[in-house]
């Protein structure tokens, strides 16, 4: 169903911690968008992000924005626990979502949300963020076209260094960052915090699916006791997996909070039968670089042109004008989860490799 294009798209913002900002900001820098609500359980969180943005409407609850109803879209910011529970209610009630990842926290629990999805014929989206980044959807193109020819190795890794040193705030004084750290705030760690970008990145420019993964995941001390108040620090702090894919290439994948250097990076190498590329995501900086014949010989490296993208903001509210589904969907977070299901069995059982699907 299309929405009347002389109407603003009206959209509710779902958990008003630090990530609703960006969302709220991306909203409002786009004409014919209006933000009309807030849901957050913590009042003091969420009348100061209304205030902040100009919000007008504040709920407690996502029960009693439905009963308000007046909005067409909604950008779900909660963390990740609370993905499935809040996200059902709104597709049952026939509202487009775009959802933070990871999707859930169970592959059941997002293959149960993309079922819905598709049933109630709205727009749903996974903010894979790193869709947003113009060499990444470059590299995807070039090895759809056959550039690199089959894909047979990778390695990628996302390097941040938050538990090293405080550029982005305080980890063992912030409730944004304290919860990242706690299984029983629903984190998944830096294998659902991060990985799953990892996943997605690696996955989504070689063109194929995890058909098997072997994962490592550790947990370092970082407080006495491996407590700081109400958060207990049991979540993973860095992840490594070796990964097979469903074209048959392997690869290495390893994300990290530690990584003293690197504020928020990203590089992915792939390597084809008759080409590879480097992308990056460094200092904010999008770089692809690739070895193509007729340079393979030489082994020389080439820097290669990044056409502009649109943020997955911008066409999710596209994808919502015209009543159209939009990718990265909730069917691809489902995929991602089961991934992600994988790795915790393979490193809750001694690092054994794990068939995925």
């Amino acid at each position: 169903m299309t929405l009347d294009p002389m109407k603003p798209v009206r959209v509710l913002i779902v958990g008003t911690g630090g990530m609703a900002n960006a969302h709220a900001e991306a909203y409002a820098a786009m004409p014919g968008v209006e933000i009309v609500g807030g849901v957050d359980r913590n009042p003091e969180n969420l009348h100061a992000f209304n205030a902040k943005h100009g919000i007008t409407h504040a709920f407690d609850s996502v029960i009693e924005a439905l009963t308000w109803g007046e909005f067409d879209a909604v950008s779900n910011v909660t963390p990740d626990a609370v993905h499935f529970p809040t996200t059902m209610p709104l597709l049952s009630a026939g509202k487009h979502v775009l959802c933070e990842k990871p999707l859930a926290v169970s592959h059941a629990e997002a293959l149960q949300m993309a079922d819905v999805a598709h049933a109630a014929g709205v727009v749903n989206m996974v903010n894979l963020t790193y869709r947003n980044i113009p060499a990444v959807m470059e590299a995807a193109d070039l090895v759809a076209s056959g550039a690199i020819g089959a894909v047979r190795h990778f390695e990628a890794s996302y390097l941040q260094s938050w538990l090293t040193q405080p550029a982005w705030g305080k980890w063992n004084e912030e409730a944004q960052w304290l919860w990242r750290l706690s299984s029983k705030h629903g984190s998944l760690g830096v294998l659902g915090d991060v990985g799953v970008h990892i996943l997605d990145f690696a996955t989504f420019v070689a063109g194929a699916d995890t058909a098997q993964i072997s994962c490592r995941l550790r947990t370092f001390d970082k407080a006495p006791g491996g407590r700081i108040g109400e958060y207990e620090l049991d979540a993973n702090d860095s992840a490594t997996m070796q990964v097979q894919l469903t074209n048959g290439a392997v690869g290495v994948l390893h994300a990290t909070r530690m990584a003293s250097g690197h504020l928020n990076d990203l590089r992915l190498r792939i390597f084809g039968t008759t080409g590879g590329l480097d992308v990056r995501w460094e200092n904010n900086q999008s770089i692809l670089r690739a070895c193509l014949v007729p340079d393979l010989i030489a082994g020389t490296w080439q820097d290669m042109p990044v056409p502009p993208v649109k943020t997955n903001y911008v066409r999710f509210i596209e994808a919502v004008r015209k009543g159209q589904q939009v990718l990265p969907d909730f069917a691809r977070g489902a995929v991602l989860q089961q991934a992600l299901g994988a790795a915790l069995a393979s490193d809750f059982d001694g690092c054994r490799d794990v068939a995925v699907g």
